[in-house]
């Protein structure tokens, strides 16, 4: 229970501090809107979400007024639609986008994700159908979010889907260069996705979840940065007890936000997502809290022992707060999304491949980050299978959010506007990968994948 220290100290942080509920995500199971054809796919899809998620956007709004706490997003996210598709006579699954994002507009939400295939093995029919009409549904589309899994610990990395997404990201950016390339920031290929993810682009809503459910995802960098400025100086013991108790603080007022609006839709409670996801505003940046622990910069030496100190401490404050702790929960490092680290690239601290390093330790991977436009495809898939191979070997969701921006080169800037940003365009190694990618099959799981 909050006591009233307790509770003015989470005013000062809502007021002054940037803490907000990211967002509220209602999960819709999908798995009964199998059809003959997109078309009646499409119309199916439409009337379930808009009539399952008709009241998220209006509860959202109530709890924010009654309880005084910003809930910046309210967003749905669905069965993976290659499982759904595969029913379809059509390979063309842009259709099926277009009632997505139809439904989220009649629904009020900001973004729904789960234009979704799961590939870390093999694909299927209706994957493949996915996969190639990911250009045209990001390109046609406002809201839609896609993921593609093409790795996990217990089968290893599908390296003929990492070719594939390297090119797959090629075309979308092309398909989007009116606006930077744009689709990419909407498409994430994973390596052992999560099924109850509520942050986007990468929800989707697993085939092991409820019919229907509601995923809340809390966010709070300015206020670890804030708690972190009382114990300069001190030694790691104490900044790690600093973030864990901030954590849990941040997470009951997460639960309690979760609980409510559970209790008002009728749909059941899954899982809060403490992530640590930063935004462009200042004062709410995660490379900020990691300079307050003695960096002089994000990327300097210390950078990524400073990051896993501050993943694991929010970590452990998240669940001595709540007993259902769940998606993604830690550090995000989105380079756009992030004033802080939109400063460390430019001075020339931070670089792609300090991130990498970076990721070993955080909650996803290479996100949000701009690439010269001439960027190859096979370039890209090298990219994403380093990325893969992280997450593979260490057990972990990784990720990779690249923007190949059309007609950039390093030291522009990419322009996304809102929560998204602006990205810095960032050089890659120049050295070529392109007969690595082309063997194609799959590299095998590591052997402690063999658990059972």
């Amino acid at each position: 229970m909050f006591n009233a220290q307790d509770i003015i100290s989470t005013l000062d942080m809502i007021d002054n501090q940037h803490l907000d509920v990211r967002t509220i995500t209602m999960g819709i199971s999908l798995l009964d809107c199998c059809a003959g054809s997109t078309a009646a796919v499409a119309d199916k899809i439409y009337d379930k979400i808009t009539h399952k998620a008709e009241n998220l956007v209006k509860v959202g709004e109530q709890i924010e007024k009654e309880f005084g706490i910003p809930i910046v997003n309210k967003r749905i996210s669905v069965t993976p639609i290659a499982i759904v598709g595969a029913s379809c006579s059509e390979s063309d699954y842009s259709p099926i986008a277009v009632a997505l994002d139809k439904a989220a507009e009649t629904c009020g939400v900001n973004f729904i994700g789960g234009f979704s295939a799961l590939v870390n093995k093999g694909f299927s029919n209706g994957d493949l159908n996915l996969i190639r009409s990911i250009p045209e549904a990001l390109a046609s589309t406002e809201r839609v979010c896609s993921s593609v899994c093409v790795a996990s610990t217990k089968s290893g990395i599908n390296m003929d889907a990492v070719a594939l997404m390297g090119k797959i990201i090629k075309q979308t950016a092309e398909k989007t260069a009116d606006s930077g390339g744009f689709g990419c920031a909407k498409l994430v290929v994973f390596a052992n996705a999560v099924e109850d993810n509520p942050f986007m682009a990468g929800a989707f809503h697993g085939v092991g979840e409820p019919e229907c459910v509601i995923n809340v995802g809390v966010s709070g960098p300015g206020v670890v940065h804030h708690a972190l400025k009382s114990c300069r100086g001190e030694p790691f013991d104490v900044v790690a007890e600093t973030i864990k108790k901030t954590a849990f603080k941040i997470t009951r007022m997460g639960q309690l936000v979760a609980q409510e609006a559970s209790q008002r839709l009728g749909v059941p409670f899954g899982i809060i997502d403490l992530s640590l996801a930063p935004t462009p505003a200042k004062g709410d940046s995660v490379a900020r809290i990691l300079e307050e622990m003695g960096l002089e910069s994000c990327g300097a030496h210390g950078t990524t022992a400073a990051l896993a100190l501050l993943n694991d401490a929010v970590k452990k404050g998240g669940v001595m707060a709540s007993n259902h702790v769940g998606g993604l929960s830690g550090a995000f490092i989105p380079v756009s999304e992030d004033e802080g680290m939109i400063c460390a690239v430019q001075s020339g601290s931070l670089s792609i491949e300090k991130l990498e390093a970076m990721t070993c330790v955080c909650s996803v991977g290479l996100d949000m980050i701009a690439v010269p436009g001439d960027t190859s495809a096979e370039t890209i898939s090298a990219i994403i299978a380093d990325e893969a191979a992280i997450g593979v070997v260490n057990c972990k969701t990784t990720a990779v959010r690249l923007i190949p921006a059309p007609g950039k080169k390093v030291g522009d800037t990419v322009e996304f506007g809102g929560l998204l940003g602006s990205a810095p365009v960032m050089p890659v190694n120049p050295a070529c990968s392109d007969e690595f990618i082309m063997r194609g099959g799959r590299i095998p799981a590591p052997m402690h994948s063999l658990k059972n």
